[in-house]
């Protein structure tokens, strides 16, 4: 993984300190299904079953990047899938923040918290695993300081629901079609966005 790491910041897509150190840490290998993990270097994203894939690396570096998550915040991962972003996003927030890992297929809820407890974060009380319908945020543990969601939501517009979990001053970082969106709450009702075109992800299942 460390010449993948290097290249992706060689190449501008992980520029900062705390984010390249959970890069290093938090091992893809331990997130691939069994035989495949000589496939962890590649820059690709790759099948996890039920449909579903992990995450290309550079797509996770740059939505990560986005969302510039910071200790101690409180952070929703919508569609955790294997856990390698919810992963990373625990290693960055810290002892003090918390992730709520949001995936509404069963067995990969399982899955992905059966990697997440590799590393203890589920133990420490950083890393909580809900079974449910992302599209609907998770009130309970509502306001969150980001809220990241790893596949591409169908409508033109971002549930208002997250809108409404957010924190003034928090942010969104949502694929929508073949585009990541960047939402930054600027008020109750104020919303900055910033679309970045060009990606490809698998759709939200939602209920």
């Amino acid at each position: 993984m460390a010449l993948l790491i290097d290249s992706l910041i060689e190449e501008g897509w992980l520029k900062t300190p705390k984010i390249i150190e959970a890069f290093r840490k938090i091992k893809r290998v331990d997130f691939l299904p069994k035989g495949m993990e000589n496939l962890a270097e590649l820059n690709e994203a790759l099948p996890i079953g039920c449909g579903q894939t992990i995450s290309q690396p550079l797509v996770v570096a740059f939505m990560i990047e986005q969302l510039q998550p910071q200790p101690g915040e409180k952070i929703l991962d919508i569609g955790s899938g294997s856990g390698w972003t919810t992963a990373l996003l625990a290693e960055i927030v810290g002892d003090k923040g918390k992730v709520i890992a949001m995936e509404i297929i069963p067995e990969l809820k399982k899955f992905g918290e059966k990697n997440v407890a590799k590393y203890n974060f589920i133990k420490r009380g950083q890393v909580q695993f809900i079974c449910t319908d992302g599209s609907k945020g998770y009130e309970k543990e509502a306001p969150f300081d980001g809220i990241l969601v790893s596949a591409s939501i169908q409508q033109a517009e971002v549930p208002r629901t997250w809108k409404e979990q957010l924190k003034i001053g928090g942010r969104i970082v949502t694929p929508i079609g073949s585009s990541i969106w960047l939402l930054t709450k600027k008020s109750e009702k104020n919303f900055e966005e910033i679309e970045y075109p060009g990606f490809a992800f698998v759709p939200l299942i939602t209920s």
